[in-house]
């Protein structure tokens, strides 16, 4: 019998540790406990909010209506010549996957190695993180369609992936709940090195033919050197996305700053660090009240006390503000404010 409760705090329930409730919230363990949620029309027509590790949002206020918890769990695999098709519950901890795939010998997200969050939740934002998206390993997922109680499958082509962005940020946000992802990997690994930091590490460990577990342990060693860990202190991980502009922007930016650092784009874009330039404008460990930018990484906000939500996004906003008047480039935010 599915379980709904009412004036649920949810601090436990988002990486910025911030107090608010729902109005009503319940957990989802397997995919018929969605087909008995929606059997009416009672749940359809309340505003609903669908989360997983609540890693990748803010919230500014209590929410007025549904939130659903996914906590479908399991791990499948089919082996094929040597590709690898490796079916996850939409519930799972990201990295207890990666971790899985990686002890198994399955190769191409081991530089996703401790990004926090859930298996479902991965295709919504097209998670990243040092040279590899979650478009790379992406084979299918399936989905729970709320207004039609469906179930549907999405290959690659239907989720019109971008840069942290997909279908399910947009237009499905909220309409449909994706219950497990597919991905393909390899038996055979093409190590994935071209990002700076996970060649100068390897090497400073005398490591010259890396596996793809010497590559996960670099990447979850770097992120913990750089990033926050959100069980001890409140944040989102990254909270803005890098800025991507086209040549003739950046070179009028370049300039005036000609120390900028960036990347070049197969498309002809460049793609701008974020970091670097809140950096420039003063921010990297900077403390407002209870909120700060983390003292290692000025892209990650950070809620150092019991900073409310409000606090947090004026903080971000006058980050914002003061990157566009230094450089006129716009920062996106990368969490999800709510």
């Amino acid at each position: 019998m599915l379980l709904i409760t009412e004036n649920v705090s949810l601090k436990s329930m988002n990486t910025f540790g911030v107090e608010v409730y729902a109005r009503w919230f319940t957990e989802i363990n397997a995919e018929s406990d969605l087909e008995e949620l929606f059997s009416g029309d009672k749940w359809k027509s309340v505003p609903r909010l669908i989360i997983g590790g609540g890693s990748n949002m803010l919230f500014t206020k209590n929410f007025e209506g549904l939130v659903i918890k996914m906590n479908i769990q399991g791990i499948t695999q089919r082996i094929e010549g040597t590709q690898v098709f490796v079916t996850a519950g939409g519930g799972m901890v990201w990295n207890d996957l990666v971790k899985y795939c990686v002890t198994h010998g399955f190769a191409g997200m081991e530089n996703l190695s401790l990004i926090p969050g859930s298996v479902g939740a991965s295709p919504v934002q097209n998670i990243g993180a040092y040279g590899v998206e979650l478009k790379d390993v992406f084979f299918s997922c399936k989905v729970y369609h709320i207004a039609t109680g469906e179930m549907r499958k999405f290959n690659f082509a239907d989720c019109h992936f971008d840069y942290r962005d997909s279908i399910f940020k947009r237009e499905l946000k909220n309409q449909v709940v994706i219950t497990s992802v597919t991905f393909e990997l390899s038996l055979e690994a093409e190590i994935n090195i071209s990002y700076g930091a996970i060649s100068h590490e390897l090497e400073a460990r005398h490591i010259n033919n890396p596996t793809i577990r010497d590559v996960s342990k670099v990447v979850a060693d770097i992120r913990v050197a750089k990033l926050p860990d959100p069980s001890t202190i409140g944040n989102a991980g990254s909270f803005f996305k890098n800025p991507v502009i086209n040549t003739s922007q950046f070179e009028q930016i370049q300039s005036a700053f000609p120390d900028i650092v960036h990347y070049c784009l197969p498309n002809s874009t460049i793609k701008l660090a974020a970091g670097w330039m809140i950096e420039q404008c003063g921010w990297k460990g900077k403390q407002i009240g209870q909120t700060a930018t983390w003292q290692n990484q000025a892209l990650v906000i950070v809620n150092i006390g019991n900073a409310l939500g409000t606090e947090i996004y004026n903080f971000s906003q006058s980050i914002i503000d003061d990157v566009s008047e230094k450089f006129g480039v716009l920062l996106e935010r990368e969490v999800n404010v709510i």
